[in-house]
């Protein structure tokens, strides 16, 4: 019986072998953390700490009123040395707080368990993820309380976890389902309380044979609860693609998955909502994976957040002598990272450090018109036209081939045989056409 997936998408070598059997690992008590303003989609958070302040772990030092937001909290007790703009990862400015460590670990006032689950209400469920500071940890970072709150006039029949983890070289939701089962389906079903979901699928790529069958035995005993088994596939892990091969739904075109009764989570999002409810914690350390050859000993991390790169990269054993690139994320949707001064947010899944040998460094080449973008593209885009329109600012051609509906997956720049940069032309046109679209 052929397997569940969607269509289209490409086969890159995953090259998980390097950590897959890697349990977690704590790493060291950094000296310093640089906790950035802007983790989640949505407006950035105003710091509400300032130099010379002490906090505890846990506590509360940045928030925003707006809605599409979500607060963050201190990693570590310590001091706050000073308020200061950095890069993030894909390179925009924003404000971090930087705080200095102690060996205390003093615990912020309040941080206690919340209760039996059967005890909270969906508002309540919400809250807690609300207060908590939880998003999405997969890597779009979308505040999972605004995913939580249903709009009116729509109804959330599945909850689906995403435990696919397609993108090339990344393990930490895996180990995650390894490790920590108990806590995956605890906070699959604080979730599905919050949206009022009747039924949930935990959603797994067949490369992790291990994970299907610890979630299968974890989820025996839980009524409406299954783990459904799809071909391993790039991007199988994108919602719209994860719920056409689970489901056979299709969302429709600039539409949502809560308009068709879905809501995804991810994997480790879950475990944060169970972290949150049954210890009282919010989100302030999160699972990387440390990883590619260009580094001694490739392994998964749990750390705080606001670790530098540069402190997870010794923690790997360092860097090897033939090491040339630096990503914030995996190899289809990470960013390179101009120095190891970038730091971990609560989006960032993976480092991976990568050799000389393991890059294409050839020049783009004029295309050929040979059509593999669109062979694979799961959205059913035209990548080659995009690209050309977005080099050429082309705005109306833009929106007319729909370049909004790009998922920004790279499968197109992958199988390109001319090398040529399609995803980031894209990109750009993307916010080009976004950035018209605010000034109308």
């Amino acid at each position: 019986m052929s397997l569940l997936t969607f269509k289209q998408g490409i086969h890159p070598d995953y090259n998980k072998n390097l950590t897959s059997d890697k349990p977690f690992k704590k790493a060291a008590r950094p000296e310093m953390l640089t906790i950035l303003m802007q983790q989640h989609i949505g407006a950035p958070c105003k710091p509400l700490v300032k130099k010379g302040d002490h906090v505890d772990l846990g506590q509360k030092i940045a928030d925003s009123d707006s809605f599409v937001s979500a607060p963050i909290h201190a990693s570590a007790s310590g001091s706050v040395k000073e308020i200061k703009k950095v890069l993030t990862a894909d390179g925009r400015q924003c404000d971090a707080v930087v705080i200095e460590p102690d060996d205390e670990d003093w615990l912020a006032e309040g941080i206690v368990p919340y209760g039996a689950l059967e005890d909270l209400s969906p508002e309540s469920i919400r809250k807690i993820v609300r207060d908590a500071g939880i998003v999405g940890m997969g890597g779009a970072m979308f505040p999972t309380h605004v995913k939580l709150t249903i709009p009116e006039g729509k109804k959330a029949e599945y909850l689906v976890l995403n435990g696919a983890e397609c993108e090339p070289y990344l393990t930490v939701d895996h180990r995650m389902m390894l490790e920590r089962p108990d806590a995956v389906v605890y906070g699959m079903k604080a979730l599905m309380k919050a949206i009022g979901a009747r039924k949930g699928i935990i959603a797994i790529d067949d490369n992790k044979p291990d994970a299907v069958k610890v979630m299968e035995e974890s989820v025996l005993s839980e009524e409406g609860i299954e783990v459904k088994v799809m071909e391993t596939k790039y991007p199988q892990g994108g919602e719209k693609m994860l719920i056409k091969a689970v489901l056979d739904r299709e969302v429709p075109m600039g539409g949502l998955p809560i308009d068709i009764g879905v809501v995804v989570n991810n994997i480790s999002t879950a475990v944060a909502v169970a972290d949150a409810i049954t210890k009282g914690m919010p989100l302030v350390e999160r699972t990387v994976t440390v990883t590619g050859r260009g580094v001694r000993e490739p392994l998964n991390l749990i750390c705080p957040i606001g670790i530098s790169v540069r402190d997870l990269i010794a923690e790997a054993g360092g860097l090897t002598d033939d090491a040339v690139k630096v990503i914030m994320g995996g190899p289809m949707t990470g960013f390179a990272q101009p120095s190891l001064d970038s730091y971990v947010v609560k989006g960032t899944s993976g480092i991976l450090v990568l050799t000389e040998e393991e890059l294409d460094l050839n020049p783009p080449r004029p295309c050929i018109r040979c059509a593999r973008c669109v062979d694979v593209c799961p959205q059913f885009l035209l990548p080659l036209n995009l690209a050309r329109y977005a080099e050429h600012g082309m705005l109306e051609e833009m929106e007319r081939y729909r370049i909004l509906n790009c998922i920004e997956c790279g499968s197109c720049s992958y199988i390109c045989p001319a090398n040529r940069p399609l995803m980031q032309y894209i990109k750009l046109g993307k916010a080009e056409v976004m950035a018209n679209r605010r000034n109308q």
